[in-house]
């Protein structure tokens, strides 16, 4: 079969190779013909070396959609022909963490598929624990309308869930890039009065807007971000505040050490973090759901005052049947984020769109 390999060894780290098929290696997997994949921002952290769990000569990929054609002994829910939507996330279901819901922290799994074992990127894929992992699909539900399922969409509800939503919050979503767009429409559906959309990139604002997934959109290279934060929000600042947007300048943070109250958020200097805590309210919830390349600093000292509660992690993907409802029933429509199509043969030219945002890329599927 077809698979993008990465080879942390040469000098593209990827390419596209010919691999033997997946095979049954213990009873509860099952091997998933995959019909549509994605290439997430993760994938190119590990390109970059930001993973050091990755392995090598691994098959990349986590997110995508397919047909199961074998299945393990074990599997009773599950049967040959089924159509399923992929956890990004690999889980028992029975240690002390998967019945908490900490999936992402299961003893036996975590983030494995393109990580740890071989990925989607392939015309085929072995998915351990699989009556855990795959979530049939509703009939009326089309492989573009569930393919982030089991990543983006769990992400933005997980980073919705996190800020605990009340009726009448103002959640701010810090990037308009696809996870923070899919953190608004659950915001939204967690039942958030007010949603700021923020994002220095005046196109994504615009195709965020277009899909009405915010009531504010704010770019902080034409206006004073905090000041309009406490104009929207009487002063008080934000409810919750998720973070979707990784941006951060480690080095020059560390040696100026510019961490002052009163200083205005830089948004070409200054970390997405700074921001994040710097519009919130006292007592306010932070939500991280980005991934950062680089450590991160927090002036402890001049939070102190604000009690502010951080959450961070990997997505705890717990949600997939109810998100799958969500858009059966026309409640949630993710086919908007997906700007390009590429055949599997094609991938590296969809690598190359996907890491240099050309054309407005916001999402790439990959068929076979």
């Amino acid at each position: 079969m077809k698979a993008l390999v990465y080879d942390k060894n040469s000098k593209s780290k990827i390419s596209l190779c010919e691999k033997e098929n997946p095979k049954i290696i213990d009873p509860k997997d099952a091997i998933v013909e995959v019909t549509l994949s994605s290439i997430c921002t993760s994938d190119l952290h590990i390109i970059n070396g930001m993973v050091p769990r990755a392995n090598n000569n691994i098959i990349l990929g986590h997110e995508f959609v397919g047909k199961i054609v074998e299945i393990g002994s074990d599997i009773k829910n599950l049967k040959v022909g089924d159509r399923v939507s992929a956890n990004c996330e690999t889980f028992c279901g029975e240690c002390y963490f998967c019945k908490k819901g900490y999936i992402n922290n299961c003893k036996k799994g975590g983030w494995e598929l393109g990580c740890r074992i071989d990925g989607c990127q392939a015309q085929y894929v072995r998915v351990p624990f699989a009556e855990m992992g795959l979530t049939k699909i509703p009939d009326n539900v089309s492989d573009r309308n569930a393919l982030f399922v089991g990543d983006i969409l769990s992400s933005g509800y997980f980073g919705a869930e996190m800020c605990e939503i009340k009726p009448d919050d103002t959640i701010a979503v810090i990037g308009s890039g696809p996870v923070g767009m899919c953190s608004m429409i659950c915001a939204k559906i967690l039942g958030a009065k007010t949603i700021i959309a923020i994002d220095i990139n005046e196109k994504r604002l615009n195709i965020a807007k277009e899909n009405n997934l915010a009531d504010y959109y704010l770019n902080p290279k034409t206006c004073d971000i905090e000041k309009e934060i406490k104009a929207i929000t009487k002063n008080k600042g934000a409810d919750g505040v998720i973070e979707a947007a990784g941006f951060s300048n480690y080095k020059n943070t560390q040696a100026n050490h510019n961490f002052t109250p009163s200083k205005p958020y830089d948004w070409e200097n200054d970390s997405t973090l700074e921001l994040a805590w710097k519009i919130a309210r006292p007592n306010a919830i932070i939500g991280v759901v980005a991934m950062y390349e680089e450590n991160q600093v927090l002036p402890l000292p001049l939070m102190y005052g604000k009690n502010l509660t951080f959450k961070t992690g990997g997505v705890d993907a717990i949600h997939c049947e109810k998100l799958l409802k969500l858009i059966s029933e026309g409640k949630i429509n993710t086919d908007f984020l997906i700007t390009q199509t590429f055949k599997l043969e094609n991938i590296l030219e969809a690598y190359e769109l996907f890491k240099t945002q050309k054309d407005n890329c916001l999402k790439i599927a990959i068929e076979e």
